[in-house]
């Protein structure tokens, strides 16, 4: 055998006794689930503004969204999200809402969820997330504030949830990278 065959051989048994992601890509990102109620609204709108923030600030994180009572006959991104994140070049209106499931769970580093009842929701249906499920309020500023639920109410009330969203989702994004 050949020191390069032992070599390759070496990092097969090296990534099945540590998890083959995390000895095959030291460098891979930080994966974060935002998780509301029905993923149409606050949760793809922090994912959006947490794409947006991942892009500009070069990042190395993966973001996705989910719901912990999905409704299969409303799937479609809340309108009146998608009308104010349009004039920020964010274009949320293709999105179809997933439910939070045992992938998620497992391949999840952090989970960010809008209200401490979501977080209840993942501990309790998935428990072994326990320490890495987080209100996003919770781990962007260290108080337990729920993001607010703007579901039928009045355009008005959907800017306040998003300037809600605004100022928590980039620090949950820099202090998941690790950057100040």
């Amino acid at each position: 055998m050949t020191t390069r065959s032992m070599a390759i051989m070496a990092a097969f048994i090296l990534a099945s006794l540590m998890g083959f992601h995390a000895a095959m890509s030291a460098d891979r990102p930080i994966r974060i689930a935002f998780v509301d109620t029905g993923n149409t609204g606050r949760s793809i709108t922090a994912e959006a503004l947490a794409l947006a923030a991942i892009a500009k600030e070069h990042r190395n994180v993966q973001v996705i969204s989910r719901a912990v009572d999905l409704n299969p006959y409303n799937i479609r991104p809340e309108e009146n999200f998608v009308i104010l994140l349009r004039p920020r070049g964010i274009d949320t209106s293709a999105h179809i809402a997933a439910p939070f499931g045992p992938q998620d769970a497992k391949f999840s580093d952090i989970i960010l969820t809008m209200t401490s009842k979501h977080k209840a929701w993942v501990v309790a249906n998935f428990p072994e997330t326990k320490d890495k499920v987080f209100t996003l309020s919770d781990y962007a500023t260290g108080t337990e504030d729920d993001v607010l639920d703007a579901f039928g109410k009045p355009m008005a009330f959907y800017e306040t949830v998003l300037t809600q969203l605004d100022s928590l989702v980039g620090k949950a994004i820099e202090k998941a990278a690790g950057k100040p």
